[in-house]
């Protein structure tokens, strides 16, 4: 069983679990799958008869990501389709307390620093990776290396400098904060790389999801090659996460509707161990709750949230 919310009007592109809260999430959204129109932030809360909306914030392009501040329990940043990143306090209603303009196409992603909590990272279109600190105007930092889309950014859970970063130029770049250029490149995919996330147990472990269907995880100390590759997708692998609470297990969503469990551990050929397929349009965002083991989120353009608890078969892995 799962609890859902419905976005009516918008498809999910993205779901964040509150860093502070056990029961609060937030959902980025965008009308017309985020082609043309409006986009919608949602604050939900978990309630023990459902979900209950807190707030809803309306802006005029497509939300492609939101990310809670890992500072401030009231705030968040969403990324958007007209190349703004806007700062949002959900103690106050209708307009966002800052917004940078810098990038020059959609940015796809947003990313709070896990160690030092003070700035996040931006991924966009226009090849460009930003780093933001929320009090000041313009981005601190730009990479510049990625010679094609960069859709996804995920911070090393250890190290406070070191950013990864997942492009349409089927690269994966590593970028420490002390240095101008990048620090490592992994050719990852034979297609354009969606998502990247870094295990939570492991420094060295991070995951990719491609066009190419599959579900990838790499070793740092030798990215020469893949340690792990998991088809099993039917189509593009759209989001990865590594669960907070298990150093073993990955969930994975994309353009074949499903959600999909893999434990590292597994024999092989035996990694996948759970599917979740009652979405009914692509899977885009997908988030574990930090508080909550085994509790996910995720949406989708079915203009759906869903809700759950892993079964078992994930959970006792």
């Amino acid at each position: 069983m799962f609890t859902r919310f419905r976005t009516e009007g918008f498809n999910g592109y993205s779901v964040n679990w509150s860093p502070f809260f056990e029961n609060k999430l937030a959902v980025a959204g965008s009308s017309n799958y985020g082609l043309v129109g409006n986009g919608r932030l949602y604050l939900l809360a978990m309630a023990p008869d459902g979900v209950r909306m807190e707030r809803i914030y309306d802006t005029q392009d497509g939300l492609f990501d939101v990310a809670w501040s890992e500072v401030n329990e009231n705030q968040l940043v969403t990324s958007s389709g007209d190349g703004s990143i806007k700062l949002w306090d959900a103690t106050l209603s209708d307009y966002p307390i800052q917004q940078w303009q810098e990038h020059q196409r959609e940015v796809f992603s947003v990313e709070w620093n896990l160690v030092s909590k003070d700035v996040f990272a931006s991924a966009s279109w226009d090849h460009t990776v930003k780093i933001w600190n929320p009090q000041t105007p313009r981005a601190l930092q730009m990479f510049t290396e990625h010679t094609h889309c960069v859709y996804s950014t995920a911070w090393s859970p250890y190290n406070a400098t070191l950013l990864a970063s997942g492009s349409g130029d089927q690269t994966v770049k590593l970028w420490d904060l002390k240095s101008p250029r990048s620090v490592q490149t992994i050719f990852a995919h034979n297609n354009e790389v969606l998502s990247v996330d870094w295990n939570k147990y492991n420094q060295d472990m991070i995951v990719t999801g491609s066009v190419d269907k599959t579900v990838k995880v790499w070793d740092l100390r030798n990215a020469s090659r893949e340690v792990m590759c998991f088809p099993g997708h039917e189509y593009a692998v759209r989001k990865v996460k590594c669960s907070p609470h298990k150093p073993n297990i990955i969930a994975s969503g994309g353009y074949d509707m499903s959600v999909r469990f893999w434990d590292i551990n597994a024999p092989p050929g035996q990694n996948l161990v759970d599917v979740h397929d009652a979405h009914t349009e692509f899977v885009l965002g997908i988030d574990w709750n930090l508080y909550v083991p085994g509790q996910i989120a995720t949406c989708a353009w079915d203009e759906h949230v869903h809700i759950w608890t892993v079964p078992p078969s994930v959970a006792q892995r």
